[in-house]
């Protein structure tokens, strides 16, 4: 089969499509024919070798982490699909990929695609929607009538985070640039900072937590903005050393992780701020409440642009842009 894939790590990793073997199944997996696979900016940081300690791969190896297809066969411990079903999913940290005419994915991983979307649609779903459930119901807790920062509202990520806040009765605050202030208006955003106009720790007050999705000194600067007892969730870095102890990784890692997160957890305690960092997981059970949401339109995905499967290194490139206003899809 046709996949996308790098050969190896660092500056010249050989992106491209080449044929791979179609991959065998364990019995609490399916095997899943690809219509559709979302694009995320950890998928041009994989090949960099950022993730070697944490991500592991077989080389060459699959890139890509969200799918939408259709079920083509079914291990012997599958029960809750059959040949036919149309699904999506993430399979982020599952040692392979899903740009791919056909992907692994694990029973526990996977949900049934929502009736109103179709499948490119579906595919912008999974990382996006499972990292905001993740980051802002299990690890924020946020609650109705709180205050949360999401920086970069046009973003993949912050177009459907926005959304999901409002849908727990949270206030928004978010960045973005003149052109896109209407969008992120329109997705529920109650503050919007334009950051080529004002530094957005001098305009905000008073919140309850922070998304962290963009590098550099953000995280330390949304400290000003935040109230005692908040709680900021990173998804770029630090990386910290409860992350490490949660991976299972060796004591070097976790001593090196936590060097690495030392100044923005002491300025966070300083303010009474707790600082954690966020690596998403599969899971099928969330994607299918989230389906919910989508269904009855409380959710709608935002879509940038779609690239055909043989420009799939192209839309690589165009993610890394930066630019995008919404998600960046591969259709098969």
């Amino acid at each position: 089969m046709k996949a996308l894939t790098f050969k190896r790590y660092g500056k010249s990793p050989e992106i491209g499509i080449t044929e791979v073997p179609r991959p065998a199944l364990k019995p609490d997996e399916m095997l899943v024919q690809v219509h559709a696979a979302g694009l995320n900016p950890i998928d041009n940081m994989i090949p960099t070798g950022m993730f070697k300690p944490v991500l592991h791969f077989q080389l060459p190896a699959v890139l890509g982490s969200d799918l939408a297809g259709v079920v083509t066969e079914v291990g012997s411990n599958v029960t809750r699909f059959k040949p036919g079903d149309a699904v999506f999913a993430s399979i982020f940290d599952l040692g392979t990929g899903a740009i791919a005419e056909y992907a692994v994915v694990p029973e526990r991983a996977a949900a049934l695609k929502p009736e109103n979307l179709d499948f490119v649609q579906a595919a912008s779903i999974p990382m996006v929607a499972l990292t905001s459930w993740q980051a802002l119901k299990e690890r924020a807790n946020l609650q109705a009538g709180q205050k949360v920062f999401i920086p970069a509202g046009s973003g993949g990520i912050g177009t459907f985070a926005i959304q999901l806040a409002k849908y727990l009765g949270a206030k928004v605050g978010t960045t973005t640039s003149t052109g896109n202030v209407d969008l992120v208006r329109s997705l529920g955003a109650d503050e919007v900072v334009d950051y080529k106009k004002q530094e957005f720790e001098t305009v905000l007050r008073d919140y309850d937590a922070v998304l962290g999705t963009t590098r550099g000194d953000s995280i330390e600067k949304s400290l000003a903005i935040l109230k005692p007892g908040s709680r900021i969730v990173s998804l770029v870095g630090p990386l910290d050393a409860a992350f490490a102890r949660r991976k299972r990784l060796n004591f070097v890692l976790r001593f090196v992780f936590g060097l690495m997160s030392r100044k923005i957890m002491r300025l966070a305690r300083q303010r009474d701020v707790s600082y954690s960092f966020l690596f998403v997981r599969p899971d099928g059970s969330q994607l299918a409440a989230i389906s919910k949401l989508l269904e009855t339109g409380q959710i709608k995905p935002v879509i940038d642009k779609v690239f055909p499967f043989n420009q799939a290194k192209n839309a690589l490139a165009y993610l890394a842009q930066g630019r995008s206003k919404g998600k960046v899809v591969v259709k098969m």
